[in-house]
């Protein structure tokens, strides 16, 4: 008998110019009383200031407000313990390591969360799982889908332009992601949920249709970034936003001498596998143009044999996770378009 899944989704979303200050409004709306604040330890205190004043400004009181330094999760089980039993709800505020520590612990607690970004750098504020750190090594864990999501595109807009480009590389490896779960379907059986990998593929055309640096292209960006976010809950797996791509910036972190941020790996790696593919590669190198990807990668580049290296163990990685690489070595290939492909080469020194 069919059994129809259960997909939890946020129910608040506020994507516009000016939503940080009407945070309490939220959290009121949501009848949340008290509330429990993980923030990045780095982040404006401005912004501090005014996520707070407007918490107190509708009577929400902050029972916890704790920086964030690292996602280790010996800390965040410290965290957990530490976290007052009578919140009403978690929010995270900042960039990713205070996020993904917020929504693993409301997970923990079973509590709603408020996913509060502060740039878009990756879909993670609002995915259903948190990147932390367990014997120095990054892991994946099943996390809280956020219940809201506060994004203020004007603190976004005014987030460092790597954030940006890091982000806009995040968001094509959902072309390359979803070429891998059909390649998996017709190869191995891997199921393919059509929808959640419609939503996918149709949030990167979102974005393509006005891929411009303002509050408009943040909006764009941000809430393309949160439907793929959902679009992996939407079927239960990193699916419709991971495949090669993602497995090769995996392998990256694990070898680089200096690891960069997930989306500029991961766009460069969106890109070199759009070739083994034979999809989407000009789409993608056109994208890169506009948005200035390609000249941030360029002003410092990667280290090509650390990405050699990546590509040549990334298929071990999940080893049941069916791509392009498993397909056949792709090595020869992808040394090839290293050493050949007019966009690539300037983004190895």
């Amino acid at each position: 008998m069919f059994v129809p899944k259960h997909t939890t989704i946020p129910s608040v979303v506020r994507v516009k110019p000016g939503a940080l200050d009407r945070l309490g409004i939220y959290a009121e709306r949501q009848e949340f009383a008290r509330i429990a604040l993980f923030f990045s330890k780095d982040l404006d205190e401005r912004l501090i200031e005014r996520s707070t004043a407007s918490l107190h400004a509708r009577k929400v009181e902050i029972l916890l407000q704790t920086p964030i330094e690292s996602p280790g999760f010996e800390k965040v089980t410290e965290l957990f313990h530490n976290c007052p039993r009578n919140a009403d709800a978690i929010i995270g505020f900042g960039g990713g390591k205070a996020l993904d520590v917020g929504k693993y612990i409301a997970f923990l607690w079973r509590l709603p969360y408020f996913s509060v970004p502060t740039s878009l750098s990756n879909d993670g504020f609002c995915s259903s799982q948190s990147s932390l750190i367990i014997g120095g090594r990054r892991h994946s864990l099943p996390a809280a889908i956020p219940s809201g999501v506060v994004l203020d595109t004007a603190v976004c807009l005014n987030a460092p332009a790597i954030l940006w480009h890091s982000g806009v590389g995040d968001l094509v490896s959902k072309f390359t992601a979803v070429t891998d779960w059909k390649m998996a379907f017709h190869q191995v059986g891997t199921p393919v949920d059509d929808f959640a990998a419609l939503v996918s593929d149709a949030s990167v055309y979102q974005f393509m249709a006005r891929p411009k640096r303002d509050l408009e292209g943040i909006r764009l960006l941000g809430t393309a970034l949160l439907l793929n976010g959902i679009s992996m809950s939407i079927c239960g797996s990193s699916r419709p936003g991971s495949g090669s791509e993602h497995l090769i910036s995996h392998a990256l972190d694990s070898v680089s001498k200096r690891p960069r941020l997930h989306g500029l790996q991961v766009g460069v790696a969106s890109y070199l596998v759009s070739l083994l593919q034979g999809q989407h590669a000009g789409r993608i190198a056109e994208l890169f143009d506009i948005t200035g990807f390609w000249q941030a990668i360029a002003d410092d580049p990667f280290d090509r044999e650390e990405w050699l290296e990546a590509c040549r163990i990334a298929p071990s990685i999940k080893s049941d996770y069916y791509t392009v690489l498993s397909s056949r070595d792709c090595l020869p290939e992808i040394e090839r378009a290293l050493d050949s492909d007019s966009y690539l080469r300037p983004c190895f020194g």
